[in-house]
């Protein structure tokens, strides 16, 4: 079978699966769990297949016209080079693991079938815009994304928080999405085509008439999709839905494909610095603000949704600086410790019985409880943190090397600009991820308090992905130097002066969290005295606001002790720690300025329509029947009125007649 055919298989089957799972998902209930779980192996069996055969060679690249336009033709195409190839094999791992933990996870869940259909339409979609060689079937797939996230977000529509968080991240993505759209159009036009190869080599010929402007509108719909500032807000409280979909979306698909487009048409943004200087800017605005936000949460989730935001800002960093290798490097990096991360949460939760750090700092021995979440989030918390050797460490210094080589002038792809903002932001954000992913381990595996509770092994279906998803976790920074052949051929591999710098600013994060927290333990300890016993869900109901996904998966909340956590995000932040905590009142900002005006003019619109478009259609109608009425006056059954009127008519139109005809002739 030629690679070509493969590649077409690679997204076709897992939309074969999700359309089965829909049909059959009530009828049938037995086969929902190998249609989620067999089309998708199969496409992550074949595009690992696919990019062997690519090899990080020369792009495969195939296409048929779709439908003729009469102006700029669509053709459904395929180009796979070695970033679409490596990022496939990391979409269909990652939406496996999901799909296995799933069957554990949600093995209660009346809603599963349509949850397992829409993740495997979500996979599809990613995989189109992976493979795809045309920017309008790219379009396709983008805009399915978003419809899936909406679904999953909202699994548990019931609850007004899910409702609330699948609505905002439909409506602040297509936020994004309306300039994008106009951005495409725009790129099209200019090249005359919607084949990124074609495309490209316009740019090459300097064919765009209006890069700056091209680019920032394509930059609006990443901003959207990867969750960048200003168009953030959306992501943390997509926590709602359930966890395995935020490994999805945060690890391999949505948000990642922001970044991946961008990667895939680098040289347009390229020709036009002002454009790198603009998102070389949101990506420090971004990885420093999340890194702040993140140390203040309290919902374990919202902790790794922040620190998503950050590590996105890195790879848009990277690409600010013109290096896509290391963008692309730490997408895929980031990807496997990522979905770790959310998995291991996942389990957490499921034996905690809350989603709250201050809730579980409070219980005793929760690590000994759930050991392979232990060690495997611990390896992924070492791999965000950059802490060598882990996968993290040579992806976040690959970006690092770029910026630095960007900054001082030993490469000419962007400007100095934009490396001295990603260089700087990258540091001190690696500092502040250090320091907030030492509190999450701290708080959630060294709590002290009352017995955490034991409610026997986790399911194997649940441990084992986790075990998976740690490999590349560990070793995949060691394929650095083979990994730069399949990209443009540009080193990886860490330079003395970042390593020192990164490395040294994380080891101080994590040191003084660790000096922090124990300090703050000490004191909590001085009270424990007075605590009494009361259910986690109200603990934890002090501090975070439980999510619809704990109730349903969770066992009984248990007993633990009431009163403050041991909490080093306070003492580091200090009075910026009430608004980090608030994302920095941005959503607050964003009613004031959007929405209630946009309600105001509505509302207005409302009154026009109501009080002056009605009257008016109103008022025609009371006019008919007005006339109506007079002329049914006149209709009296009476043939001898009917004789007088006509009669009196008749004189009427003589004497007309008469008048007119003595005026004509007098003139």
């Amino acid at each position: 079978m030629s690679t070509t055919t493969l590649a077409v298989l690679v997204p076709l089957l897992p939309f074969l699966g999700a359309v089965a799972g829909l049909l059959l998902g009530r009828s049938a209930p037995g086969f929902v769990r190998p249609l989620a779980i067999l089309p998708t192996l199969a496409a992550a069996v074949l595009a690992v297949t696919v990019a062997v055969r690519q090899g990080g060679g020369q792009p495969i690249s195939t296409a048929t016209e779709l439908t003729p336009t009469g102006s700029v033709p669509i053709d459904l195409s395929l180009y796979i080079d070695g970033f679409a190839a490596l990022v496939a094999v990391l979409v269909g791992v990652v939406a496996t693991c999901v799909q296995l933990y799933s069957t554990a996870y949600l093995r209660e869940d009346p809603r599963y079938p349509s949850y397992a259909a829409l993740v495997s339409l979500f996979t599809s979609a990613m995989l189109l815009v992976v493979y795809s060689g045309d920017l309008m079937v790219l379009l396709v797939g983008w805009e399915v994304m978003g419809i899936c996230s909406y679904f999953l977000v909202g699994h548990y529509w019931e609850t007004e928080a899910a409702r609330s968080a699948s609505l905002k991240a439909f409506l602040v993505t297509k936020l994004g999405d309306v300039p994008f759209l106009i951005g495409l159009f725009a790129l099209a036009t200019d090249a005359g085509s919607f084949r990124i190869t074609k495309i490209l080599g316009t740019v090459a010929a300097g064919g765009l008439d209006h890069p700056t402007l091209i680019a920032l509108l394509l930059l609006a719909g990443v901003a959207g999709k990867s969750a960048q500032f200003p168009l953030h807000t959306w992501l943390p409280d997509a926590m709602a839905g359930p966890t395995p979909v935020s490994a999805l979306i945060h690890a391999a698909t949505m948000v990642a494909a922001g970044v991946y487009f961008v990667a895939r048409l680098l040289p347009v943004f390229a020709a036009s610095a002002a454009a790198l200087v603009v998102m070389a800017a949101m990506a420090a605005v971004t990885m420093v603000g999340s890194a702040l936000a993140a140390l203040a949460q309290d919902d374990i989730k919202r902790v790794l949704a922040y620190s998503t935001i950050g590590q996105l800002a890195y790879m848009t960093g990277a690409l600010a600086v013109g290096d896509r290798g290391a963008a692309v490097f730490h997408l895929l990096s980031h990807g496997a410790f990522k979905a770790l991360l959310f998995l291991g949460a996942g389990v957490i939760i499921h034996a905690a019985g809350t989603n709250s750090l201050a809730a579980m700092s409070r219980m005793d021995g929760l690590a000994k409880r759930i050991p392979d979440a232990f060690w495997t989030m611990t390896i992924a918390l070492l791999a965000l943190a950059a802490i060598p050797p882990f996968a993290g460490f040579f992806s976040k210094e690959a970006v690092l090397v770029a910026a630095e080589q960007t900054a001082t002038g030993h490469s000419d792809l962007a400007p100095s600009a934009a490396g001295w903002l990603v260089l700087i932001a990258g540091v001190l954000t690696a500092l502040l991820t250090a320091a907030y992913a030492a509190r999450l381990w701290l708080m959630a595996f060294r709590g002290r308090g009352a017995a955490a509770p034991d409610h026997g092994k986790e399911p194997f279906a649940m441990t084992g992905v986790l075990w998976l998803l740690a490999i590349p976790s560990v070793a995949f920074g060691l394929a650095a130097d083979s990994i730069a052949d399949w990209f443009d051929g540009r080193a990886l591999t860490p330079t003395l002066a970042t390593s020192v710098l990164g490395t040294g600013a994380a080891v101080i994060g994590a040191m003084l969290t660790y000096a922090l927290w124990q300090r703050a333990t000490a004191k909590t300890a001085a009270g424990v005295g007075a605590a009494v016993a009361v259910p986690a869900a109200v603990a934890a109901a002090e501090s975070a606001a439980e999510t619809p996904e704990v109730a349903e998966v969770t066992h009984d909340h248990p007993a633990v002790p009431a009163g403050p956590a041991a909490d080093p995000g306070k003492a580091l932040l200090g009075p910026l720690y009430p608004h980090a905590a608030d994302g920095f009142h941005l959503d607050a900002v964003y009613d004031r300025l959007f929405v209630r005006p946009v309600r105001a003019a509505a509302g207005l619109v409302r009154f026009l329509d109501r009080e002056v478009v009605d009257t008016y259609v109103r008022g025609a109608g009371s006019g008919t029947r007005l006339l109506g009425g007079l002329v049914r006056r006149a209709q009296t059954g009476n043939v001898q009125s009917y004789l007088s009127a006509l009669l009196a008519g008749a004189v009427v139109l003589a004497i007309a007649t008469a008048v007119l005809a003595n005026v004509n002739a007098g003139s």
